[in-house]
């Protein structure tokens, strides 16, 4: 390494010995410079931005804050008034220029580093500012290389901020890059190193190109090569990075992202050519994960009183199909609707999934009184009034059953479903939506089936007495789903919050029993029962959203999931059992009483030496996040088993069983 740092410094001597005698000859500089501030009477108090406005005189070129393999970077000495401060420079996206094998970062073209002044409270209006800069810096042909200092000044006084550059800035901040909102991860192997870069497969990505800032993570000079598979962007090159790696992203031309990586998992994407089997595959099996959702306790009910209806209206094959298109319709767009949620706010630089909305109190206050008024819907304590839902019969009512069912499955999820869904997450975003329709598809074809095949309708009871009393044993699992959410709320948001939502659910109940009472008579639900209802809800979710959260119950230290812990137990090369999970996941709950937390499963544990990390996904951690869409996965639950010596980990059913377990690390 040291030879080859004095060979460039050989280069670069060489390059710059033809400039002294244009120095000596009293030549004018090759970088145009001035100051401009954002605005000419900045605010006491207030951040001020300065640009350092540079361009370089034709077929020559400054240099980025890192300048490769050769050059220098600028060095800045600010002489400022008593009080203010200035930050580190921000420097726009630079160019390549390849030199006689050496990779250097540079600017060819006008730009405009931002340097933000912190101008102190306090000072009067019209008191001056005087700014002073001197800078050194390096600047270069194709054949020579000139070190050049420039001393600049500008003149500000104090006053109302108002911009006076407000289009000059704008372009400039353009160019400036902007902060990635997601977690890239690096691997090294023989053949260098690999940075996957999380990018919305609908973002627009030209011409990139890896500019690092820490030195030595990768060869300056070595070819990038770049590719694009779904929401993931690679680039392949020679180097050995240790740690962390920094640096800018180009995304297009004078536009990119400030990149951070940090060793880990690259995320496994489908090939291209083989992106519309994975989808077919990935449909498929939405279809089969949808169709379990059917048995979950928070969607059976509605399901069975929507069967039931059919059988007690008598109704003809026409409206039979009517009523089961229209649920299907309910279901799948909802699902749909969620669907695009989730790729809307990936696209943003979140690394959210399936229920993700479950992540906030709000979004689980309003499916606790929800479940809290079907489950008195169902008990009988009141008729659903206009929209129809569960029960009641009708394209309408069938269409809004379809839609509830779909919103209050969310927090399930079982066998096939999370595989289809993680592979939905790096497939082009029509065949993502596509996955997510088979998802409501699935959950729909029960009752689709029952209203196009009339052998079907006949399997179902005649109608009776015995439909009333089954409805209100209906009521059980839908109060017992309102418990479990409870339960949620005060593990996720504290005590408080869920006070509040019992008061909520008790005015429900109330409401209810007032319109209850006036339906027995004969009389309408009524409208200002409606609006009651409608301000709990809304009422409640906000307070709710708005309340601090408490701390909850982690799991303990040495269980609690981090890369870094999985990577010193493996390099122990001990068996390690690891397990993504969330309060509001219904299927993780049921998975951790039956199985991972039974006698003989610790036992089989203590025996074979296997260590258990424990990622908590409840709150929605966005670096947990980008590692379960690194094992296509689209959420909970997630089982991993990580034998030792094995390169990969073992991606463990969805269902487990003790038995399963037990034979870990056998």
């Amino acid at each position: 390494m040291r030879v080859l740092r004095c060979a460039m410094m050989t280069v670069l001597l060489a390059f710059c010995a033809p400039a002294f005698a244009e120095l000596l000859n009293g030549s004018s500089q090759h970088l145009s410079m001035r100051l401009v501030a954002e605005s000419a009477q900045p605010r006491a108090g207030a951040p001020l931005t300065i640009a350092i406005a540079t361009t370089p005189e034709q077929g020559w070129h400054g240099y980025w804050r890192v300048p490769g393999d050769a050059g220098f970077p600028a060095t800045f000495d600010w002489t400022l008034p008593k009080g203010v401060t200035a930050g580190e420079p921000e420097w726009p996206v630079p160019t390549t220029l390849l030199i006689a094998g050496l990779m250097n970062y540079v600017y060819e073209a006008p730009y405009a580093p931002l340097v933000t002044l912190q101008v102190p409270a306090g000072l009067a209006a019209g008191t001056k500012l005087p700014i002073r800069l001197k800078t050194s810096y390096l600047v270069c042909s194709a054949t020579i290389c000139v070190p050049e200092e420039q001393a600049l000044s500008l003149d500000l006084v104090i006053g109302d901020g108002a911009a006076t550059q407000a289009d000059a800035f704008a372009g400039w901040r353009r160019a400036i890059p902007k902060p990635l909102d997601a977690q890239a991860t690096y691997a090294v192997s023989a053949d260098g190193v690999r940075i996957a870069v999380p990018i919305p497969a609908s973002a627009e990505v030209k011409d990139a190109f890896f500019f690092p800032v820490t030195v030595g993570a990768i060869d300056y000079a070595a070819p990038q090569t770049v590719t694009r598979v779904g929401d993931t962007l690679t680039i392949a090159t020679k180097g050995k990075p240790a740690g962390p790696i920094e640096g800018v992203l180009r995304i297009g031309d004078g536009l990119g992202l400030s990149v951070k990586a940090t060793p880990g998992v690259l995320p496994q994407a489908a090939p291209t050519q083989n992106v519309w089997i994975t989808a077919l595959v990935a449909f498929a099996g939405a279809v089969l994960g949808g169709l379990i959702l059917n048995i979950m306790p928070c969607v059976f009910p509605i399901l069975s009183l929507k069967a039931l209806s059919l059988a007690r209206g008598g109704a003809s094959e026409k409206d039979a199909r009517g009523e089961a298109l229209a649920y299907t319709a309910g279901v799948v767009i909802v699902c749909l609707g969620l669907g695009a949620a989730i790729l809307g706010l990936r696209a943003g630089g979140s690394a959210v999934g399936w229920a993700f909305q479950l992540q906030h109190p709000a979004a689980i206050v309003v499916l606790l009184l929800l479940s809290v008024a079907i489950a008195f819907n169902l008990s009988g304590l009141f008729e659903v009034p206009t929209p129809r839902f569960a029960g009641e019969s009708g394209a309408s009512g069938a269409f809004a059953t379809g839609a509830l069912a779909a919103f209050i499955a969310t927090p399930c999820t079982g066998p096939f479903m999370g595989a289809a869904l993680g592979a939905a997450l790096v497939l082009p975003w029509p065949a993502a939506l596509a996955v997510f329709a088979g998802l409501g598809i699935g959950l729909a074809l029960p009752f689709l089936a029952i209203g196009f095949v009339p052998a079907l309708r006949r399997f179902l009871p005649r109608p009776g007495a015995w439909m009333e009393t089954f409805r209100r044993i209906l009521s059980v699992p839908m109060f017992l789903t309102a418990i479990a959410l409870g339960w949620v709320l005060g593990r996720q948001a504290g005590v408080e919050s869920l006070t509040l939502a019992l008061v909520a659910a008790l005015a429900i109940g109330v409401v209810l029993w007032i319109g209850g009472l006036r339906q027995h008579k004969g009389k309408a639900f009524g409208w200002a029962a409606l609006v009651a209802l409608a301000l709990i809800f809304v009422g409640s979710a906000a307070l709710i959203a708005q309340a601090p959260a408490e701390a909850k119950t982690a799991a303990p230290t040495d269980a609690a999931f981090t890369e870094a812990k999985l990577a010193s137990l493996r390099a122990e090369k001990r068996p390690v059992f690891v397990y993504f999970t969330a309060d509001w996941c219904l299927t993780c709950k049921v998975n951790e009483k039956a199985a991972i937390e039974t006698a003989g499963v610790r036992d089989a544990f203590a025996k074979h030496n296997v260590a258990v990390l424990i990622g908590d996904w409840t709150d929605g951690d966005p670096v947990m996040g980008r590692f379960i869409q690194a094992h296509n996965r689209a959420g909970v639950p997630l089982y991993l088993y990580y034998a030792p010596g094995a390169a990969e980990p073992t991606v463990l059913p969805q269902v487990l069983t003790p038995g399963l377990l037990e034979g870990l690390g056998a």
